[in-house]
């Protein structure tokens, strides 16, 4: 049996709806009004934004190192002799670090783990960047591991259990302080919250 977005809209349409409605935070209200708009825009123009999502699909890739998105490996950021290599932080997902980056208060290394344990959507440690992680803290230099995961259930969650594996390694292991609101994510934090929050991060 078709979809209902099927039954009303003109197949190539709704095939695009479809598509956007995959895209977080894009119901099926928003991927209409998406879809209706590039269909109106001038032709190079949705020409352009396909090129784009295709140049990015084969241009970037991750930071063997870090995990961070990069077009080089190492990315910049590890590959920045300035950066303080004794510190790293590690977040959830990419865009957390423009988030810390934007706050000029952190000069380390980070490291992503691409997601957090959530046992509700059968994530675990094994489907994170964990052990990519501890061998970085084994190999290096490291005196500080700051937790930056977000201020919810699972962002604490994953935090108890890195700082478990971590502190019998001998690093100190720092988590954000609350400045952050509970329940909210890095990328959405003012500069001036963050900031604060990296300044006043504690022992775990």
């Amino acid at each position: 049996m078709r979809s209902e977005v099927e039954r009303f809209l003109p197949r190539a349409v709704a095939r695009l709806v479809e598509e956007l409605i995959r895209l977080p935070g894009i119901g099926p209200k928003s991927a209409s009004r998406l879809a209706y708009y590039l269909l109106r825009a001038p032709e190079e123009e949705a020409r352009a934004l396909a090129e784009a999502i295709l140049e990015m699909r084969q241009r970037i890739h991750y930071c063997s190192r870090c995990f961070n998105m990069a077009e080089v490996d190492p990315c910049p950021v590890c590959a920045d002799e300035n950066r303080d290599r004794s510190r790293i932080c590690v977040i959830e997902q990419p865009l957390d670090i423009v988030a810390v980056e934007r706050t000029g208060r952190y000069s380390g290394l980070y490291h992503v783990l691409h997601g957090a344990i959530s046992p509700v959507e059968g994530i675990g440690p094994e489907d994170l960047r964990i052990r990519e992680l501890l061998a970085r803290v084994r190999l290096q230099p490291v005196e500080e591991v700051i937790l930056a995961t977000n201020p919810n259930l699972e962002g604490d969650a994953t935090a108890m259990y890195l700082a478990q594996q971590l502190i019998p390694m001998g690093v100190r292991v720092t988590r954000l302080a609350y400045g952050l609101p509970m329940g909210g994510d890095l990328e959405y934090a003012d500069e001036i919250t963050l900031g604060r929050a990296l300044e006043g991060r504690r022992e775990m």
